[in-house]
């Protein structure tokens, strides 16, 4: 039977103290994810500086909404698509991967019509973007005591987890280490690479795209 695949993302980030951390433990590892930041951190020189150690250490660099407070399909309007995806975009600059990588604002991990508005996903389309989902949301945020277990769960529960944590203050780090050793114990491998599964569109055509995932 073929070993199960991780791929770790880092969401909400990134966040002094936090990040750098995590940076360090990922590297004594020798796993290289994706980091989905959120745009108006990086108006924090700190965070900013800790965005292009990422990208430095081989990390991949995502765009997670600039705001991260109102999903694109609860807002359908295509002003506030274009604020929320190219002010982030800008603001990653030279360090965004030739697909650029974008993640929509879930609202606590979950996948359904709020994710997209068609303004959203006609722009994504548009400026060849890839979005991505993900298929393995543990909590790492809300449930400190928990979430490694249900991580755990996840990944012994299908092929290749797509796994959101966060490199924020209340998120991964505390648990990160134990996480990946279970992960190896079990025999799975890490992987960077992002399976076409919880791909939504990819260079200006749809993937795996459908209707339930946008508003209107």
């Amino acid at each position: 039977m073929a070993a199960k695949q991780v791929t770790l993302t880092f969401d909400n980030g990134p966040t002094p103290h936090v990040t750098d951390r995590i940076l360090e433990i990922l590297d004594r590892a020798g796993i290289k994810t994706t980091f989905f930041v959120i745009g108006q951190r990086l108006d924090d020189a700190a965070a900013a500086d800790l965005m292009r150690a990422a990208h430095t250490a081989g990390h991949w660099i995502g765009n997670h909404t600039f705001t991260h407070s109102v999903a694109l399909g609860d807002r359908t309007d295509r002003d506030y698509a274009l604020r929320e995806i190219e002010d982030t975009q800008q603001r990653i600059g030279s360090l965004t991967r030739p697909e650029k990588l974008f993640r929509p604002y879930g609202n606590d991990g979950l996948i359904g019509r709020h994710l997209l508005s068609r303004a959203a996903l006609d722009h994504l389309l548009a400026e060849r973007y890839t979005t991505i989902t993900w298929n393995s949301v543990p909590g790492d945020w809300k449930d400190a005591d928990g979430w490694v277990e249900t991580a755990m769960a996840q990944v012994r529960g299908q092929d290749w987890s797509v796994m959101v944590i966060h490199d924020i203050e209340a998120g991964c780090l505390a648990r990160l280490p134990e996480l990946i050793q279970r992960v190896t114990d079990l025999g799975a491998t890490f992987e960077q690479t992002i399976p076409r599964s919880v791909i939504l569109t990819e260079a200006g055509r749809t993937v795996s795209m459908s209707p339930d995932l946008m508003a209107d």
